[in-house]
């Protein structure tokens, strides 16, 4: 009967089917089953290859989510797939267009000396690399010693045989449906490449230009970025002067330098100084955020006597909350240490913290400045009993130009950057800023602050 023979074969197959490929291969007494065993057992051994080879390709994907650098992955590469195709050097070499050549970014090898390393570049045109560019397919050779003599004038072959290597595959590199450069397999053997499947290093390739994309996209965003901020520092920079000479000839006609003025003159003058005011905080708040963006944030530290900043910041501050009914409290440790920080930065932090909670706030209510040492920090929080913070938006109020649900209660106005810009000053100083908020409660920002920044 060939029914247990089947059985086992099917045993096999189910084994197989559920990803389990190695398995002791049975003796059966007919030829036949003999056969069909040992087939099954060669389709297993495939199978298993071809899935250990889609899964390192899916993780290199996986990898480039991860957002990690080419020099990363590579090192990846060159170090996993080894056990399913062969090289011993692996290369990358990207197209500069402007100057006409290719430029090798990343190498790794098992040879002793390396000839074309990092930085080692050749002109594009009239090479051979031109041909791979023109077809946008894979090249191989198997013997490399035979192509030089065929090709004596090939620098970089010279130099790849100095390092020991004796056949090669290069696959282009495509980003933006546009050459970007090329990666390089080699080996130390004759022949190596000549009956092997290139799909797997056409999807490497695939792969490795996705990076290509992603790095390209980056650097269009950053170039945006600069172009944004510098744009933002002229505008700010250029406004600020005119603004600042039409508020003076205000103050001169409020003062009555040039001349007598009514009651309705003074009112219209005065909403013209309030707005002009308003203008210049956004226009300072503006070259903060360029400054910042552009990495030109320059801190003056210093040492500061936390009691007589406190001090100092209460008497300028008091008459604004009195303005609104609103009682500005102070709970400050009695021995805090001097901290070094810039303070003129740090006063900006804490004006814009407090004038925050005190524009948010309704008459008759407590804002609360406290400070206390904590290990090797100070921790500095303005507490308000305000509208609170909706949850589901507490995480955009530190992004630039970002504003909640939650309106001013005096009908005061926002930028919406000036949570971005203390975030940024306090992240300068190796410190943290943290919100906790309730709605119907209030709000409280805590910063904290290395006593030594």
């Amino acid at each position: 009967m060939a029914t247990p023979q089947i059985d086992k074969l099917i045993s096999i197959l189910e084994n197989i089917a559920s990803g389990i490929y190695q398995f002791e291969l049975p003796v059966f007494e007919s030829p036949e089953f003999q056969r069909l065993a040992e087939s099954i057992q060669h389709a297993s051994a495939s199978f298993e290859k071809k899935y250990r080879r889609q899964r390192l390709l899916n993780s290199i994907t996986e990898y480039i989510n991860n957002g990690l650098t080419l020099n990363d992955i590579l090192d990846y590469v060159y170090n996993s797939f080894q056990e399913i195709i062969p090289y011993d050097r692996i290369g990358i070499a990207l197209i500069e267009e402007e100057e006409k050549l290719i430029k090798v970014c990343c190498v790794r090898s098992k040879a002793t000396v390396i000839k074309i390393n990092r930085g080692y570049s050749a002109p594009i045109e009239g090479s051979s690399l031109a041909a791979i560019i023109e077809s946008g397919q894979p090249r191989i050779i198997n013997d490399l010693e035979i192509y030089l003599k065929n090709h004596p004038d090939s620098v970089s072959t010279r130099l790849i045989l100095e390092e020991g290597m004796r056949s090669s595959l290069t696959c282009p590199l495509i980003s933006s449906r546009k050459p970007a450069g090329f990666i390089f397999f080699s080996s130390m053997q004759v022949d190596t490449y000549k009956d092997l499947h290139i799909d797997i290093f056409l999807e490497i390739a695939r792969q490795l230009s996705v990076i290509f994309e992603k790095s390209r996209m980056y650097e269009e965003l950053i170039q945006l970025n600069e172009l944004k901020n510098k744009f933002l520092g002229i505008a700010a920079h250029d406004l600020r002067s005119p603004i600042g000479v039409i508020k003076n000839f205000i103050i001169l006609f409020l003062n009555g330098y040039i001349g007598e003025i009514d009651e309705k003159q003074r009112k219209v003058l005065m909403t013209m100084d309030k707005n002009c005011d308003r203008m210049l905080n956004l226009i300072h708040n503006l070259l903060d955020f360029s400054a910042i963006e552009s990495g030109k944030l320059d801190l003056k530290l210093e040492q500061l006597d936390l009691h007589k900043f406190f001090h100092t910041y209460q008497s300028m501050t008091k008459s604004l909350a009195e303005k609104k009914q609103i009682e500005l409290k102070m709970d400050i440790e009695a021995d805090l240490p001097n901290i070094t920080v810039d303070s003129n930065r740090i006063m900006q932090v804490l004006d814009n913290l407090v004038t925050n909670a005190i524009k948010f706030s309704y008459p008759n209510t407590t804002v609360t400045i406290s400070a206390r040492k904590q290990d090797e920090s100070v921790k500095i929080s303005v507490a308000d009993q305000g509208q609170g913070i909706p949850e589901n938006e507490i995480s955009k109020i530190f992004k630039e130009f970002s504003k909640t649900s939650v309106k001013p209660t005096g009908g005061e106005k926002s930028t919406g950057l000036g949570l971005a810009i203390v975030r940024r000053i306090i992240e300068a100083h190796n410190g943290t800023i943290d919100v906790d908020s309730t709605v119907g409660k209030g709000t409280t920002f805590t910063i904290t602050l290395p006593i030594k920044s």
